[in-house]
């Protein structure tokens, strides 16, 4: 096991298989000494835990935790590209999607559920850009959605 996954069981979790593509595209893709993750939904064990708008059916609070969720996933879809997590040099940007009620604007609050936990879990390198952006729906009816970018050691 790499030192980042022993970080991750230290904290109490588990990095999850990769999540089958739902569509027409590959959960990573290496370009160069980068890694593009495809946009990670909160699965855990094939389905999602929870469904609905943040602000309305979910809580910000819930919606939080969800999208560390999706950052587990997106480290899941690194690995199956890279093989080892410990190559990771830098987590260069990450973007989240929050599906909102029309009157809640806390998406950066939810997002954050991800970005405190790559920090978490790779200390500097996981220091990041960021976007968390407002969407009316996302796919199977997800809260949220978290896609990352990461520089890989050559």
């Amino acid at each position: 096991m790499s030192a980042v996954e022993d970080k991750i069981a230290e904290l109490g979790l588990k990095l999850p298989q990769v999540v089958p593509p739902l569509a027409a595209y590959q959960p990573a893709v290496r370009s160069g000494a980068y890694v593009f993750t495809s946009g990670q939904l909160p699965m855990v064990d094939g389905a999602l835990p929870a469904t609905g708008k943040v602000g309305a059916e979910i809580s910000p609070e819930r919606a939080k935790e969800l999208a560390a969720t999706c950052a587990l996933n997106a480290l899941a879809a690194v690995k199956s590209v890279v093989g080892d997590l410990d190559k990771i040099q830098r987590v260069v940007k990450v973007v989240g999607f929050v599906a909102s009620a029309p009157d809640f604007t806390g998406q950066p609050g939810v997002i954050n559920g991800a970005s405190e936990l790559l920090g978490e879990i790779l200390g500097d390198k996981g220091v990041h850009a960021r976007s968390a952006v407002g969407v009316a729906v996302l796919p199977l009816d997800a809260p949220v959605e978290v896609e990352i970018q990461v520089e890989i050691a050559e």
